[in-house]
């Protein structure tokens, strides 16, 4: 009987370290997928000449890249975007900029995630995104 329920304790801990992992694995996909938006949305203003709008809803907890569907992020994972001051459209609405030269308005999305923070930042002058995360 005691081993029974020492199988049980263990069992429950690799449970709940296990959906811990799939919370850490889902945030970093979603941060990868913020991150091939953000490129797509500066290559597709530089191939057509024309200057694209990078547009997040953090009410939402959604991002869209022109021309493709609204990504909503999964449950547990919330962001903020820092941009621009012209590029702020409401309360929950910003977008950052890219223009036909590669560059853009810039700054900086946060996804956060429990104790996990992925910041995207994105370059003023070349409009280039990196992804950098940090533990809390």
């Amino acid at each position: 009987m005691v081993v029974l329920v020492i199988i049980a304790l263990v069992m429950g801990l690799v449970a709940t370290s296990l959906s811990r992992s799939v919370s850490a694995v889902e945030s970093r996909a979603a941060s990868r997928k913020l991150v091939a938006s953000l490129r797509y949305t500066r290559t597709r203003a530089m191939v057509d000449k024309a200057e694209q709008i990078f547009l997040v809803n953090t009410e939402e907890r959604s991002y869209q890249a022109p021309g493709r569907k609204q990504v909503i992020l999964p449950e547990g994972v919330d962001l903020t975007i820092t941009t621009a001051r012209s590029e702020i459209t409401s309360e929950d609405v910003a977008g950052i900029r890219f223009f036909p030269d590669g560059g853009s308005t810039g700054g900086h999305i946060e996804l956060h995630v429990k104790d996990r923070e992925y910041r995207v930042n994105v370059a003023w002058l070349t409009g280039s995104a990196s992804l950098e995360k940090s533990e809390g």
